[in-house]
């Protein structure tokens, strides 16, 4: 926290030359704008802790302007900007849980998973035998997403896509 400002460190660089003070440099990321900055600290300066806390969420639905999300314990309903979930929008599914990032009690950060099941809406014939080969084909995904897949992935299968790369993990079984 700096000031009434949440901030999810994203790289840290600890830097010490000659008979200075060591610097300590971080990336963030401002949870309540989505905005990234780097800031530098001097060895022991000190910065407040945010008090945070995740909770598993349905997402239901969105607007142009924010993604909904409702608690299924206590059915309470939850909105996020659309400049903060950036992105990962491409991954939400309707009714699908995922993890989402409390500070204060108003929801600041989405969380997804590593890996999400997605099925193959449109691609080329799959080819038999192409299986050992490093050998990718255009695809799209039943969310509209664009990504490449090997030869012998086949239209109306399911696969594992990595939320971090967009990239194919493995067909899903």
């Amino acid at each position: 926290m700096e000031g009434d400002q949440p901030f999810l460190v994203l790289k840290y660089e600890h830097n010490k030359v000659g008979r200075g003070t060591a610097n300590i440099k971080v990336k963030v990321k401002n949870l309540k704008t989505g905005a990234m900055v780097e800031k530098t600290f001097i060895s022991g300066a000190r910065v407040e802790e945010a008090i945070a806390n995740k909770r598993k969420l349905q997402y239901l639905y969105s607007d142009k302007a924010n993604f909904y999300f409702i608690d299924p314990k206590n059915f309470e309903q939850f909105s996020l900007p659309a400049s903060l979930i950036g992105e990962q929008a491409d991954f939400l599914q309707e009714e699908a849980m995922v993890n989402v990032l409390f500070v204060e009690e108003e929801p600041v950060s989405l969380e997804l998973e590593p890996r999400i099941k997605f099925r193959i809406e449109e691609t080329g014939p799959g080819l038999k035998g192409d299986s050992a080969t490093n050998i990718f084909k255009p695809a799209i995904l039943a969310n509209g997403m664009k990504i490449k897949v090997p030869l012998f992935i086949k239209q109306g299968e399911e696969i594992w896509v990595d939320t971090r790369t967009r990239e194919y993990v493995e067909r899903a079984k």
